[in-house]
C-alpha cells in the first residue's frame, strides 16, 4: 500500500464526528479523534548516553553463526556489527551458539553486537507464525516484563547496564487504532523498565505499521519512547535517512538502524549465511566485559 509520512498517516486517521439537525448542517463541532493518544509513564530522571553508539554496516541471521563463519566474515565481508536474539518467547529459530563464551569470542574478533528481543507481538498481527499477543488492558505492564526478562538475558550473556536491547514487532494491518496504541502502551512499558535497570531501549518494526505509530506517539507527546528504532524498508538503500517515512527530526542523533534488504545468501572467506543487512548510525552492544 502508498506509505504515508507519520504526520500524514496521523492527520488521516482522525475520526470527524458530527452531529447534524437533520438538513445536513452542522450542530456542533467536530471532535477530532487521533489513532495513538499521548500516554506518559515516570522515568528515570536526566539524559540517556549511549554507551556505544556506531556508524556502520550490520547483518542480522536468525540464529546467531558458528564462531568459524563470523572469523572469516570479520575479514572478508563488510560488516561490523550482528544482530543476535537473547530472549523472548517467540524467536523464530533456536541459539544453542549463543553463550557468553560465543559473545566473549566474537567481541575479541572486533565484532559489535544488535541484540533483539522477540516476544509479544501486536493484538492484530497475523496469529499463525507467532501466537502470543499483547492484552491491550495490560500493555504496558507486559511490557515491563519482557524487559525484565531482556534484562536477564543481556546480564547472562555478559552484556551490563548502558548497552541497548531491540524490541522486535513484527509487521501488523494499521485498520485498527487500539491495536496500534496497545503497541504504543507496551513499548512505553518496556521502555521504562529498561530505563530502571540502567539499559538503552531500541525498537523494531516495519516503517508502516509499528514505526508509523511509535512516530505518531512521539508527535503525540508519549513518553518514555524508545532511545533508538530500527526500521524495516526493503529498499536497497543503505543509509538511515528515514526511506521518505520518518521525519528528519525524530530519532536523529545517531538513534537509528535501518534493516534494507532480507533474506539473502552471502559468502565471505569460504562461509555462506543467510542474512538481513542493516545500516547503523545508532547503539550498539558491547562486550564481553561484565557488569554489576
Amino acid at each position: 500500500m502508498r506509505y504515508l509520512r507519520p504526520a500524514a498517516l496521523l492527520a488521516a486517521s482522525l475520526v470527524l464526528l458530527l452531529a447534524t439537525d437533520g438538513t445536513g448542517a452542522s450542530a456542533g463541532a467536530a471532535v477530532a479523534v487521533p489513532r495513538i493518544r499521548a500516554v506518559t509513564l515516570p522515568d528515570r530522571p536526566g539524559p540517556l548516553h549511549f554507551s556505544e553508539s556506531w556508524s556502520g554496516t550490520a547483518f542480522d541471521a536468525c540464529s546467531a553463526p558458528p564462531l568459524d563463519a563470523l572469523r572469516a566474515w570479520r575479514t572478508a565481508s563488510p560488516y561490523g556489527a550482528v544482530g543476535i536474539y537473547p530472549s523472548g518467547s517467540q524467536r523464530g529459530c533456536g541459539q544453542p551458539r549463543l553463550t557468553a563464551e560465543w559473545v566473549r569470542q566474537a567481541r575479541a574478533m572486533g565484532w559489535r553486537f544488535l541484540p533483539v528481543h522477540v516476544g509479544l507481538q501486536a493484538p492484530c498481527s497475523d496469529p499463525g507464525r507467532k501466537p502470543r499477543r499483547i492484552d491491550p488492558a495490560k500493555a504496558a505492564q507486559q511490557g515491563r516484563d519482557e524487559a525484565a526478562e531482556a534484562v536477564r538475558a543481556l546480564r547472562s550473556l555478559g552484556f551490563g547496564p548502558g548497552n541497548p536491547v531491540y524490541l522486535d514487532i513484527e509487521a501488523y494491518p494499521m485498520r485498527d487504532p487500539a491495536c496500534g496504541q496497545a503497541v504504543v502502551d507496551f513499548t512505553l512499558g518496556w521502555t521504562q523498565a529498561l530505563h530502571s535497570a540502567g539499559y538503552r531501549s531500541g525498537f523494531y518494526s516495519s516503517l508502516d505499521s509499528g514505526i508509523a505509530d511509535l512516530a505518531a506517539a512521539a508527535r503525540a507527546g508519549s513518553s518514555p519512547l524508545p532511545d533508538a528504532l530500527w526500521y524495516a524498508r526493503w529498499d536497497d538503500h543503505a543509509d538511515t535517512a528515514g526511506s521518505g517515512g520518518l521525519d528528519p527530526d525524530l530519532w536523529s542523533v545517531h538513534q537509528r538502524v535501518h534493516q534494507y534488504r532480507g533474506n539473502v545468501a552471502e559468502s565471505y572467506g569460504g562461509a555462506t549465511l543467510t542474512v538481513d543487512r542493516d545500516q547503523v548510525d545508532g547503539p550498539t552492544a558491547g562486550g564481553p566485559r561484565r557488569y554489576g
